[in-house]
């Protein structure tokens, strides 16, 4: 038994209380045993000038420990903080940096201000703790606020401590053992099990590469806990915490948008590259489909540093050799007119005895780092004489598929997502991806 009665795999009661400082737009009071922190994230709409201009955001941290948090009275840090404290912060920085992609945070800093109330052991990884349920807190109002598309979180981090005392390894040191512990380690870890940060120094003696697994292994047992614990404290807040990586869409279309988190939902969380503050013009020069496709993703992906998708669409009639194909928004000589487009086609059919033709979609997943993907599929059909249906758009009431006997302007949604060029492209690009990730 430990000084505080706690077996040695046996971590401090934790205690979460969110919204704990109401002008904060994210904050927490956490309480590991007796050490008790508030952490406070506060929000500016502007980066640090060497980060200006960039697109990306910062995270930053101040720490400090008020006078009456110790046993006697701890002058409070002037103009100079003292080298314990500058240490801590910049701990607290790094840590919490890796749970966030600077590039969905956009050009603002979040800073997290840990302030300790009392301590007794594991001030540090309180903070880092506690830190984490504050920036959830204060990322999901951004996003209540209408001012982030996209939660830039895409790791869950916490923090613990382990060290040997009397030469048992332990997990979450009190100040009793930690004062006087033999090895003193820190573990900030994701919630995938990697390290963001380890800490350890044998303050009284060397340590072994077997008690080092055991303190690393305490230190995974430790975190799991407080990460369940983190979940508990945020509720439905806990959502901003993604696991699943951002794709950027190469489209504005909010339908498209849906449909393709409904696509790639199982791998990605969908974003559209206004959300990243891509604008620029991208030149479609290619004379194919998936030219034109991997234009679009390469483009997004090298401008913002995240995977992407793109797709590129339209009709092919055979008797025209492949018209209006990659032209086909823009047949009739300028772009989106589709009454234009349709007459021009009906013109160009007439008298044609063979009305083959099919919509044909390719789409492009470019992720860094990697080749770029390309997934077609098509759609056969035949061109009508005269246009049939309401609905759909471009040359769908042109468009009979003829299992269904209706044109693309009759049929359902439903029924045209599950026969589109797009949904068997769409399809094909998900067994590429699951080859990959089996």
């Amino acid at each position: 038994m430990r000084a505080d009665g706690r077996m040695p795999d046996q971590a401090r009661p934790i205690r979460i209380e969110t919204d704990f400082v109401h002008t904060a737009a994210g904050s927490c009071l956490i309480a590991t045993g007796n050490t008790r922190v508030i952490c406070t994230a506060s929000v500016e709409e502007s980066v640090p000038a060497w980060r200006r201009g960039s697109g990306q955001g910062w995270v930053t941290a101040e720490y400090a420990m008020l006078p009456a948090s110790t046993g006697t009275r701890k002058k409070r840090d002037g103009v100079t903080k003292d080298g314990r404290g500058v240490e801590i912060q910049r701990l607290i920085g790094r840590s919490l940096r890796q749970a966030v992609d600077m590039r969905l945070l956009g050009e603002r800093t979040i800073t997290l201000d840990c302030d300790v109330l009392e301590a007794d052991g594991g001030t540090r990884t309180a903070s880092i703790t506690g830190s984490m349920v504050a920036l959830a807190c204060a990322v999901d109002k951004l996003m209540r606020d209408g001012k982030l598309k996209v939660s830039p979180i895409v790791h869950q981090v916490a923090a613990v401590s382990v060290g040997i005392v009397d030469d048992v390894p332990c997990l979450d040191l009190c100040y009793r053992e930690d004062s006087r512990a033999q090895v003193d380690m820190n573990c900030v870890m994701n919630e995938c099990g990697a390290f963001i940060e380890l800490q350890g120094t044998g303050e009284g003696r060397a340590f072994t590469p077997e008690e080092l697994a055991q303190l690393t292994a305490y230190g995974r047992q430790g975190i799991d806990a407080l990460m369940r614990a983190q979940r508990e404290a945020l509720g439905g807040r806990a959502s901003v915490i993604g696991t699943r990586p951002v794709l950027i869409a190469a489209t504005g279309n909010a339908h498209k948008l849906a449909e393709l988190q409904h696509i790639f939902g199982e791998f990605y969380t969908v974003a559209s590259m206004q959300d990243v503050g891509f604008d620029q013009e991208i030149d479609e020069n290619a004379d194919t489909f998936a030219g034109n496709a991997a234009i679009k993703a390469e483009a997004v992906c090298a401008a913002t540093g995240l995977p992407t998708v793109a797709d590129d669409s339209g009709l092919t009639v055979d008797a025209l050799d492949g018209e209006p194909g990659v032209y086909s928004a823009r047949y009739c000589g300028h772009h989106g007119d589709d009454e234009a487009n349709n007459d021009k086609l009906l013109q160009k059919m007439e008298g044609v005895e063979d009305r083959s033709a099919a919509f044909r979609c390719a789409i492009a997943l470019k992720r860094p780092g990697k080749p770029t993907l390309i997934a077609e599929g098509a759609c056969p059909g035949v061109i009508l004489h005269a246009r049939r249906g309401t609905g759909g758009f471009g040359y769908d009431p042109l468009f009979l598929y003829e299992p269904l006997n209706k044109t693309f302007a009759e049929v359902t949604a439903e029924e045209k997502n599950a026969i589109s060029h797009r949904a068997r492209a769409s399809a094909r690009m998900l067994e590429m991806l699951r080859e990959e990730n089996p």
